[in-house]
């Protein structure tokens, strides 16, 4: 079976610690699959707020994740310490994508990475229900956080 392999960016300019719930752990004793989806959702919110923006108003357009990759590198853990670090690239006329790096802490302060991730976001009139051109100032905003 083919592996995916993301083509990560070579710095995060943004990082967030985000506290693992014993509710993220599956039967397996790790985290879920599905949790790590959760997790990357609370970061790009995080991400989003650092630049004065939601899902729902960002620079007055919305944005709905179009897709996602997630690439799986280590295990981890309920009372791991999680970094999560988020990077805007790739923009096009309606969107762009969202690279994410999970990474747990070390007892001695080191990193072990555990998820490469991108998810594609589209600016998106929820009231309209309808795609709509990226907002330059978004787009500026997103570049320099």
């Amino acid at each position: 079976m083919a592996k995916i392999i993301l083509d990560s960016p070579a710095s995060y300019a943004f990082t967030t610690e985000i506290p693992l719930r014993i509710t993220d752990v599956n039967y397996g004793g790790h985290v879920g699959n599905d949790s790590i989806l959760s997790i990357l959702h609370e970061a790009r919110a995080r991400f989003l707020s650092k630049g004065g923006f939601t899902e729902l108003n960002a620079a007055g357009v919305g944005l709905i994740m179009s897709d996602c990759t997630i690439e799986f590198r280590s295990e981890l853990f309920y009372g791991e310490r999680l970094l999560a670090s988020v990077a805007a690239k790739t923009f096009s006329r309606v969107g762009f994508s969202l690279f994410y790096q999970l990474e747990k802490e070390g007892p001695a302060g080191e990193r072990r990475l555990v998820v490469l991730a991108r998810t594609g976001m589209v600016c998106f009139r929820y009231e309209e229900k309808k795609i709509c051109t990226l907002p330059e100032q978004l787009r500026i905003r997103l570049e320099t956080l």
